[in-house]
């Protein structure tokens, strides 16, 4: 008889009000993370407001592990202080993204040359500096804003069966291939993503950055694809939209695909604006 893995209890918190931007404008946010119905935690998040060069930033990201947690875990610790530290965070910030992606990326697989097993890790993340949103994303966590009601992902998951990801992957060398679903090299259902050191170069830590205007955005859901997978983009902005508490709606994500079946760790973070 199989044993249910226990789901185990459901972490979450929330952060309060800060001014943003030459429209003075407040956000707040909210996060929740839950085991699910696997085995172990694999997701991680970070939250983090700081002052860099003079200047407030917002840093929000979610990371979703495999083959272990450390990949996540290290993003978690290591990614934002390397952005903040970069010196051309804030002159040049896609630039020192791309290069501060592919920098962590290294040295998490320097540090894993004693590991046998070969994790990695997804990377979904936000940073707010003044009135502008650059949205970062490796693998297949997703990032989506609502604008007047509507769900607009500013993030394209990295899948293998995307046909320019297959593409890349092909003239790197790489092949893709049909195993329940579609893998890079038979293996990884991600086409994206840090660490996963055995598949390099087909699986990179490129980040697709996009950069929006805040004006205009009600709330943005940063999240594993534990809720993605069983709630829509549009399903997910009309949850949240009746909530005005950043972290009841970051609960009430994560509950509503628990119930819908989600077999995954659900991690999420709510970020709400108030632009009156």
């Amino acid at each position: 008889m199989n044993q249910k893995s226990d789901p185990g209890p459901l972490f979450s918190g929330g952060g309060i009000s800060f001014l943003i931007g030459s429209r003075n404008g407040r956000f707040s946010y909210g996060y929740s993370a839950f085991k699910g119905k696997r085995a172990s935690m694999e997701d991680f998040y970070e939250t983090r407001i700081a002052e860099v060069d003079g200047q407030m930033v917002a840093f929000f990201g979610v990371f979703d592990g495999h083959g272990g947690p450390r990949a996540a875990e290290y993003l978690r610790i290591h990614l934002f202080k390397n952005l903040s530290n970069h010196p051309d965070f804030i002159k040049d910030t896609k630039s020192a993204i791309v290069e501060v992606f592919r920098q962590t990326d290294t040295a998490y697989i320097d540090e894993e040359k004693g590991q046998q097993k070969d994790a990695g890790s997804t990377a979904s993340t936000v940073l707010l500096l003044g009135d502008r949103l650059f949205v970062a994303n490796v693998g297949d966590s997703r990032v989506v804003a609502s604008r007047s009601g509507s769900a607009i992902p500013l993030s394209i998951d990295h899948k293998p069966d995307r046909s320019d990801e297959r593409q890349r992957i092909e003239n790197a060398g790489g092949f893709v291939i049909w195993a329940g679903t579609w893998r890079v090299g038979g293996v990884l259902a991600v086409s994206r993503a840090f660490g996963d050191k055995l598949l390099k170069p087909y699986v990179v830590a490129e980040p697709e950055i996009q950069e929006e205007d805040i004006k205009g955005v009600e709330f943005l859901i940063i999240a594993s694809d534990g809720l993605w997978n069983v709630v829509s983009n549009e399903e997910a902005v009309d949850i949240v939209q009746g909530i005005s508490d950043a972290e009841t709606s970051a609960r009430k994500l994560i509950e509503e695909a628990y119930s819908r079946g989600s077999n995954d760790n659900i991690t999420c973070i709510v970020v709400q604006f108030d632009n009156s």
